[in-house]
């Protein structure tokens, strides 16, 4: 409950500009110019700040090359605090995912083969957020933003759609990139009904980099292999179906926490872990 908590208030500020969406425009005040941690696209009516894959690609496809290292260091640095806990707790389109879920109906897990198609974040995040928007640019010297473009579903969902039905007229201006973002999304929408966060999981690049992170993140899951009797109860709570007591930082792991309460040991913990000092790590070892 405190994370649904979480994840609703992290939604609501994240798109507080209620005016937005009762006139159908864009805020495009100053508090755009800061990156929030999850994913929500900078075009929803409500949208207070900018997302940090729509930046990435801004910038990385901006006039002559031109990086600019806030953005990525801001990616970094949310990876390098949270790791995935951000997709977990404070990312709109995660809880977005997590509510169709909840609607009644036969539940499926990425189990064996299937697992495969987690992998398929990290081509998307190389080849669509970074490689197109660096190398394909147009006469002045623009990149193209790929994803935003021609993949996001929460772009789809959280701002073509609210603007498309505040001025019907725009309906008819839309074109075959649209369509195509829209059949990606009702995919994303009947997906996330039968299987946990798929979006999270196959396709999105955000998830992807803080995933990377999960190892040396300061925000850690970890096992107490002195209290730990691997009983499998934690990977059979697991949505993501992840051996939590094997792997605690797993680049699947969200950080959701609801491994916990099944331990029968309580060998789970989660938190900020600093790093032990080379001579502690010593003497435990000695110990």
């Amino acid at each position: 409950m405190r994370r649904k908590i979480v994840q609703a208030l992290s939604a609501i500020i994240t798109n507080a500009n209620i005016q937005g969406f009762l006139k159908g425009t864009i805020y495009q005040g100053k508090l755009k110019n800061i990156c929030v941690p999850g994913l929500n696209c900078y075009s929803c009516p409500g949208a207070l700040g900018s997302c940090p894959i729509g930046s990435l690609q801004a910038v990385l496809g901006s006039a002559k090359y031109k990086i600019s290292f806030y953005v990525t260091g801001l990616i970094l640095a949310f990876g390098a605090i949270f790791g995935r806990w951000i997709c977990g707790w404070l990312c709109p389109f995660g809880l977005l995912q997590e509510l169709f879920y909840k609607i009644p109906g036969r539940k499926f897990k990425l189990k064996g083969n299937w697992t495969k198609l987690t992998l398929l974040k990290y081509p998307v995040l190389i080849i669509f957020v970074i490689l197109i928007p660096l190398f394909i640019v147009n006469i002045a010297g623009y990149g193209s933003p790929a994803f935003c473009k021609y993949i996001c579903p929460a772009g789809t969902i959280e701002a073509a759609l609210p603007l498309m039905l505040s001025d019907t007229s725009l309906f008819l201006s839309v074109g075959w990139v649209f369509y195509l973002k829209a059949v990606i999304a009702l995919a994303v929408i009947v997906g996330s009904i039968l299987i946990f966060r798929p979006f999270c999981r196959i396709l999105c690049p955000l998830g992807a980099i803080y995933g990377w992170m999960n190892k040396i993140s300061l925000y850690q899951m970890e096992i107490d292999t002195e209290k730990c009797i691997s009983c499998g109860k934690c990977q059979i709570q697991c949505k993501l179906d992840i051996d939590i007591y094997k792997n605690p930082t797993s680049a699947e792991c969200i950080r959701c926490g609801e491994c916990k309460p099944v331990c029968p040991t309580q060998a789970i913990t989660s938190g900020i872990k600093f790093r032990k000092k080379p001579g502690q790590l010593m003497k435990k070892s000695l110990d």
